[in-house]
């Protein structure tokens, strides 16, 4: 019985120092700079779909949502990633839009899954950061401890006007 439960704390130990460091293979492959931020919104909605099972109710949800701001270098003079609080309003804002809010109504003709959300606070949260942060976002919603969604994508990527 030791020897399981040792077998079992190495392996969750492993799981819990990747998943914060991006060098041990938690982290996709980055190895560069990474600032987080973190807020919630509490939200009601349905599914359409026998697959959806219960959640085809109206049913409501608390996410954590997380926002993870990476770089491979920190910008000249003030030595971030992205301002902090800038980075906190701006999150604040965009899930301003949806924080007590039945999302069946914002996106009708919508299954607004986890994944779904995620997109979506991607899209309006790299608009948002504009020309002031150039890197990956992701965007993480927690369910629960659990369960969690993720959209990760670029940001502020030059474009050619050819």
């Amino acid at each position: 019985m030791m020897r399981l439960l040792a077998m079992v704390w190495v392996c969750l130990m492993a799981v819990l120092t990747s998943a914060h460091n991006p060098t041990a293979g938690g982290g996709g492959g980055h190895k560069g700079y990474s600032l987080g931020i973190r807020d919630s919104i509490m939200i009601a909605h349905s599914f359409e779909g026998p697959q959806f099972g219960p959640a085809q109710e109206m049913h409501g949800a608390t996410y954590t949502v997380d926002a993870e701001f990476k770089t491979d270098a920190l910008v000249e003079k003030s030595n971030w990633v992205v301002d902090i609080g800038a980075a906190s309003e701006m999150l604040a804002a965009v899930l301003s839009k949806y924080n007590f809010k039945n999302l069946n109504e914002i996106f009708p003709g919508q299954n607004t899954t986890t994944e779904f959300m995620c997109k979506v606070i991607f899209d309006e949260l790299a608009a948002k950061c504009g020309k002031d942060f150039h890197g990956t976002l992701c965007i993480k919603l927690w369910e629960s401890h659990k369960a969690w969604g993720c959209y990760e994508g670029d940001v502020g990527e030059e474009v050619d006007e050819a």
